[in-house]
């Protein structure tokens, strides 16, 4: 039901401009809600939200979530933080500052407002998992002082202080542990193996695939995994999570590879390089819960998300 202020909700989306904020932004409005925008363009880009800025209900506000935020709203997604290895390890400092003191600056704001908040952690807490595929009990198996420790740890710590703030201050939280996602608005150079390949397919240049090429990923796209946010944030105070969401797909890195050669109509030949260190050999997520506490699974197939992706790849940056 419509309040009297004239919209469902107001709220706050951190990292609002990046791939996945943009996308949730758009559905937050047309659910009829006024939606605040932040990010500090880092990885986001304005022209992934430059459609929704006519929008009356739709605010875009240019902020470091590591300083202090006052604002009024009745909800918030903390989005914010670099999420590709390119990226996050380009300033690790940042990226742990980014996940721990943003997470404390959001906490502190939910707090005085009494607003509900979501955290989109991440399945990197897993680290290079020991248990396959990953259920929200496993505590993950993390190199502490490696070159990705800035994003695993900064997202464990991030959702350690969630849960001290749920306990401590009876905040109503929900906790999101994202695997590997992709769609339209994904940054063309943010290294995450979809983006790698599409964009070196519509080149023609070679597919460059990490070892063997047999470790694995489970692909979900953009619009199911938002659907899941939305279905998240609805379920009752007492469902907090950790939750994972993802698509139980399985795929190795030559299968995605020759998917993509496929869709593209490339001429584009596979090329080995070595294995990132830490770099995860399987990643697939354990949906049970998602789906008994959210009536939730992805319904995008693998080919028909890549077919979408690379019609978007090709009219933003080849037409």
């Amino acid at each position: 039901m419509i309040s009297p202020r004239g919209y469902n909700k107001r709220i706050l989306v951190t990292g609002g401009a990046g791939f996945l904020g943009s996308h949730l932004c758009e559905r937050l409005l047309a659910a009829g809600n006024d939606v605040l925008c932040v990010d500090n363009y880092f990885t986001g880009s304005r022209s992934n939200i430059a459609h929704l800025l006519d929008n009356p209900h739709f605010e875009l506000m240019r902020h470091d979530v590591t300083f202090p935020l006052y604002v009024e709203v009745d909800e918030i997604y903390n989005l914010a933080c670099p999420a590709s290895p390119v990226h996050y390890q380009h300033d690790p400092v940042q990226t742990t500052k980014t996940s721990v003191i943003g997470a404390i600056n959001m906490l502190g704001l939910a707090k005085r407002l009494g607003a509900r908040i979501m955290q989109a952690s991440t399945s990197e807490i897993y680290g290079d998992p020991a248990v396959h595929p990953q259920p929200e009990e496993y505590w993950g198996n993390v190199n502490t002082i490696g070159p990705r420790a800035c994003y695993d740890e900064g997202k464990r710590c991030a959702e350690t202080l969630f849960f001290d703030y749920h306990r401590q201050h009876k905040l109503s939280i929900k906790v999101i542990r994202i695997f590997n996602t992709y769609g339209p608005r994904m940054h063309p150079n943010d290294g995450r193996v979809v983006s790698n390949f599409i964009i070196q397919a519509l080149k023609g240049e070679p597919i460059t695939i990490y070892g063997d090429g047999r470790q694995t990923r489970s692909f979900c796209y953009a619009d199911d995994l938002v659907d899941g946010f939305i279905r998240f944030m609805a379920t009752p105070a007492d469902v907090t999570g950790p939750i994972n969401l993802g698509n139980p797909g399985e795929f190795t890195m030559l299968e995605l590879a020759e998917k993509v050669i496929l869709l593209t109509g490339s001429s584009s030949r596979i090329e080995h390089r070595p294995l990132p260190q830490d770099d995860p050999k399987q990643r697939r997520p354990d949906i049970a819960k998602a789906r008994a506490l959210l009536d939730w699974e992805p319904k995008v197939p693998l080919d028909e998300g890549l077919t979408r992706t690379i019609d978007y790849f090709k009219t933003r940056f080849f037409s």
